[in-house]
């Protein structure tokens, strides 16, 4: 194990001993795949969903049609359904994929910053001391 594995697995240690387990999830990583594949999920049942709705109630809905104008293929209709779903997971999947991404970066960014912040206060005075 090299000396900058080491020296990370101490800093963690001494995080874990430091901040409650509970708050260490506020900090964790989302996994990018995991959260675009359920956004995913989510966008595909809404858009079959709403255009069932609307092919079974028989009242439609002119904002729906327009999603023609994104969507290749997609119409108000049975096969639209199938197209609309897959349309709505693969821009949910992306959306969420990058949601993640923004957000672990950020995050990560965020807590370097803070951490520089927190060694250069402890350092500030370390030429008085000599």
């Amino acid at each position: 194990m090299s000396g900058m594995d080491s020296l990370g697995k101490n800093f963690r240690r001494d995080v874990e001993r430091e901040i409650p387990r509970a708050t260490l999830f506020l900090f964790a990583p989302l996994d990018k795949r995991a959260f675009g594949a359920a956004l995913g999920v989510a966008g595909a049942l809404a858009i079959a969903g709403v255009t069932m709705l609307d092919l079974l109630l028989g009242t439609p809905w002119a904002a729906l049609g327009l999603l023609s104008e994104y969507f290749a293929g997609y119409t108000v209709s049975w096969p639209g359904v199938l197209i609309g779903g897959a349309w709505g997971f693969a821009v949910s999947f992306c959306a969420g994929w990058l949601l993640a991404f923004v957000r672990n970066l950020t995050l990560a960014l965020s807590l370097f910053m803070l951490r520089s912040r927190a060694e250069l206060d402890e350092t500030s005075n370390f030429l008085d001391h000599i």
